[in-house]
């Protein structure tokens, strides 16, 4: 017996949108499934059931997945209220199918972030049961000794919880600034900031420069590329996730 899931859910795994902009184009009349238009977003749906959108057949998406080298001072959604650019002004041009970003990285940060249409690749890369390392560079305001770096370690207690870094190490340092490499299994929100802010280091800049295996090599700021086999392998997910 086929699974099924909501008709929004069905759009989504399919690639061509998000659940929300699922939800929306169904509630708007402009999806059928089996010749009959559905107006709710929960309708159960099998995964192989015909579904036009927009009278046209709404066939899963060929799966797409890109890197791009995010740069400060970019929000990473596809539109902002406040009208600040995001990053999807980087695809400009590109004629992409949909994609989304996988995880995100702050308005300040800058460096690795993928996107794709593929649900399960998503999933793969952010499940936290997997904790998928994550490898910053990071500048931060200060002189950050041996004891700091055993602290990031250990914990640093945050909002009445213990975060933790895999591994923190010291890459350079000077007079009144230096630089360190974090590592990441979980991904709390502006979790490397918050943590060395609690030190009483500020950070002044945060570079993501890999996901796994997956490096940001010498991508240039602002450029994408579609992940290759080997990009693939890299990130070390199961067989069936991320493979044409």
């Amino acid at each position: 017996m086929n699974p099924r899931y909501g008709l929004a859910r069905v759009l989504s795994k399919r690639g061509l949108c998000s659940r929300s902009e699922a939800a929306r184009l169904i509630l708007a009349g402009r999806v059928r499934v089996g010749g009959r238009v559905v107006r709710d977003p929960e309708s159960p749906t099998s995964l192989e059931a015909e579904v036009v959108l927009d009278g046209e057949q709404a066939a899963a998406a060929e799966p797409l997945h890109l890197m791009l080298n995010k740069p400060r001072g970019l929000v990473t959604t596809r539109s902002d209220e406040q009208g600040r650019a995001t990053v999807y002004d980087c695809f400009a041009g590109a004629e992409l199918p949909w994609i989304a970003p996988v995880g995100r990285l702050d308005r300040a940060s800058e460096g690795l972030l993928l996107f794709t249409n593929d649900p399960a690749f998503a999933a793969a890369i952010t499940d936290p049961e997997r904790g998928i390392e994550k490898t910053y560079h990071v500048q931060v305001e200060g002189r950050v000794d041996a004891h700091a770096l055993q602290r990031l370690c250990a914990g640093v207690d945050i909002d009445g919880e213990r975060w933790r870094a895999v591994r923190a190490t010291l890459l350079r340092g000077g007079a009144k600034n230096c630089w360190l490499e974090v590592v990441l299994d979980e991904g709390r929100n502006r979790q490397i900031r918050r943590m060395l802010e609690a030190l009483g280091f500020p950070v002044l800049r945060l570079i993501r420069v890999a996901i796994g295996g997956l490096v940001l090599g010498d991508l240039a700021k602002g450029r994408w590329r579609p992940l290759a086999a080997a990009d693939i392998a890299a990130l070390q997910l199961p067989e069936t996730v991320g493979r044409a």
